[in-house]
């Protein structure tokens, strides 16, 4: 099961989300060539990565966040940035342009936090956006449980492109995240599961005081668990709930 779209328009053009998708993409162009070399690409890396073992013992925090910036390759950056585009926008618009890049670095910051901790002495390089991300994802169950997200649905032979609500398919995730982390050596190489886990649920939390401002329960009830309309409007009451006006 993989997503490939969701289909709630922004109702602002999402600049954050697009300039996040731009910078992963020119840095990764900045060193691409570095492939051709492992040596000067595992020296690149242990100088900007996430490694727990140098944070521990060196104090190198900054990596924390430059590493949300790299990637292992190709395939690992355009599915990163293909998650992001999927569910970045409509949280940007909730939050608003600043506060949702704060909470996207919160976020991917988090995610390496529960990396550190899994494996604190790790020598293994750590790097991707999936963190920051994954709390993304996290953000958007809270605020958007019964979005439409089509996935591409793989049975033996058999390719479908099928719609689910969005709870489905980020719970599905968030469980596979977990699993696969139960048997998984954090201090070897691999997938960082426990970044995935941990950075989704920090996005979850980061998001509870939004969607409380919201009306908590009754923000899903008035807009069903979806984005707005691109259309909508929100009458905002201090002691009131925002009310949604659709055009149909």
């Amino acid at each position: 099961m993989f997503p490939i779209r969701d289909h709630n328009p922004s109702r602002h053009t999402p600049f954050v989300t697009y300039a996040l998708i731009a910078i992963n993409v020119v840095v990764f162009l900045s060193y691409w060539p570095l492939f051709a070399d492992p040596r000067e690409l595992n020296l690149f890396f242990y100088e900007w990565a996430l490694v727990p073992a140098l944070v521990s013992e060196q104090g190198t925090w900054s990596t924390m966040a430059t590493s949300m910036f790299l990637h292992g390759g190709w395939m690992h950056l355009a599915g990163n940035m293909l998650f992001l585009w999927i569910f970045g926008d409509n949280l940007e618009d909730e939050m608003g342009h600043l506060g949702y890049l704060a909470f996207y670095l919160a976020s991917g910051i988090g995610a390496a936090a529960a990396h550190m901790i899994s494996a604190p002495y790790s020598p293994v390089p750590t790097v991707g956006a999936s963190g920051a991300i994954a709390g993304v994802m996290g953000g958007y169950l809270l605020m958007f449980p019964k979005a439409r997200v089509d996935v591409l649905l793989f049975f033996v032979f058999i390719i479908r492109i099928i719609p689910v609500p969005a709870w489905i398919m980020l719970c599905l995730w968030f469980g596979l995240q977990l699993f696969s982390s139960i048997g998984a050596d954090p201090m070897a190489g691999g997938v960082a599961y426990w970044a995935h886990a941990g950075g989704f649920l920090v996005g979850m939390a980061l998001t509870v005081p939004l969607f409380l401002r919201r009306g908590g329960p009754r923000f899903w009830r008035s807009t069903d668990g979806h984005p707005p309309h691109p259309e909508a409007s929100y009458t905002y009451r201090r002691t009131d709930i925002p009310r949604v006006r659709r055009r149909r």
